[in-house]
């Protein structure tokens, strides 16, 4: 799939950076999405949260370093606003966001956080499963 607007090409030694940073450890599969592509706008953006749902669009994926939409940023807005295994990595035009969880059983896994469900436990009951990796996510994206 095509994207536009990605960030600047990064470097393992980039993204370790980040993970220190953050005190992080970033899933094998997301680190060569960023490596390949550092965020940006998907060409498809059309994605189903779950039947009860329906469907968004995908905004952007957020990427490392000199870019607008910095994970940085992201990192520090969400950091108690959802389950510590989980980290946002896109959003969509409602402030809603697209999570990925980085440890325990959700390793890999895509999963939309929804804002107007948000409670003050950070828990996943705004949640709802999208795909188990970052790639399975992008290949469901539609127009």
């Amino acid at each position: 799939m095509k994207f536009s607007n990605s960030g600047n090409k990064l470097s393992l030694e980039n993204i370790t950076e980040f993970e220190s940073k953050h005190n992080i450890k970033l899933p094998e599969l997301y680190i060569r999405f960023l490596l390949e592509q550092n965020g940006g706008y998907p060409e498809r953006s059309t994605f189903r949260i779950s039947s009860s749902q329906g469907n968004t669009v995908l905004n952007v994926f957020f990427g490392i370093g000199d870019i607008y939409d910095n994970l940085d940023d992201y990192l520090d807005i969400y950091e108690d606003r959802m389950p510590s295994s989980f980290i946002p990595i896109a959003d969509d035009p409602g402030g809603n966001v697209i999570c990925l969880g980085i440890g325990g059983d959700y390793c890999e896994n895509i999963f939309f956080w929804d804002h107007e469900q948000e409670n003050d436990d950070a828990d996943m009951s705004n949640m709802y499963f999208l795909a188990r990796n970052i790639y399975e996510f992008i290949e469901a994206l539609h127009d």
